[in-house]
């Protein structure tokens, strides 16, 4: 977990976990099933001075016979922000709701290309937060990197080792609106995909004026 300074911190569960079954409305048994469900309780003892005390409680039909399978389905929880962040991008980003688009398999088709563009934007956005210090290249294409050179100037500041992940992700960010002051958090997920709507339309206009026009 992080604390409320952004650092790392470990903190230790008690889990819980029992299967019940959910009766509906007497009204209305004729209508919904019966439900049988696992409630899952996670809890830290005691709570925390640097961050908010860990207390989830979750519901699920997925069956839970074992503290391990417990284990395996409270990690798939943890996961839930960064599926959200993915759906975010997904949607505000790249608007995918606002399609109009008339077919089904149009449709389709277009929102499997989004995703692979929504899935960049989030994993530059977790890349840069877990590991920043990684070559740039692993993300951004030799002509991004020239492009983000020569659109965005170089801090006085800048250190004369070679230039990593995070360095090129706040340039991006910057044409997405990111200030990339000192000590300020890395860049989010709204200024890194304006910032790639923007390059990519950079990018797509310096390929056109490097092709040959005419006889």
């Amino acid at each position: 977990m992080r604390n409320k300074k952004g650092d790392i911190s470990q903190a230790v569960l008690e889990l819980r976990y029992k299967r019940i079954r959910i009766l509906p409305p007497i009204g209305k048994q004729k209508l919904y099933p019966e439900l049988t469900l696992t409630v899952l309780h996670a809890t830290k003892r005691g709570t925390p001075k640097d961050r908010n005390r860990i207390d989830w409680k979750l519901v699920t039909d997925i069956p839970v016979s074992s503290p391990s399978e417990a284990t395996e389905k409270l990690r798939w929880y943890a996961m839930r922000w960064k599926i959200e962040t993915f759906h975010k991008v997904l949607k505000s980003g790249f608007k995918a709701e606002k399609s109009k688009l008339p077919a089904a398999e149009q449709l389709v088709n277009f929102i499997a290309i989004l995703c692979i563009l929504s899935w960049r934007v989030f994993w530059i956005t977790m890349l840069n937060r877990t590991s920043p210090e990684v070559a740039p290249e692993i993300a951004l294409t030799s002509v991004e990197s020239y492009l983000l050179d020569q659109l965005v100037a170089d801090k006085p500041s800048r250190n004369a080792h070679l230039p990593t992940l995070s360095f090129y992700s706040a340039k991006h960010a910057q044409l997405g609106g990111y200030l990339a002051r000192a000590k300020e958090s890395p860049p989010e997920k709204t200024v890194i995909w304006r910032g790639l709507a923007r390059l990519t339309d950079i990018q797509r206009s310096f390929i056109l004026s490097t092709q040959p026009v005419g006889n």
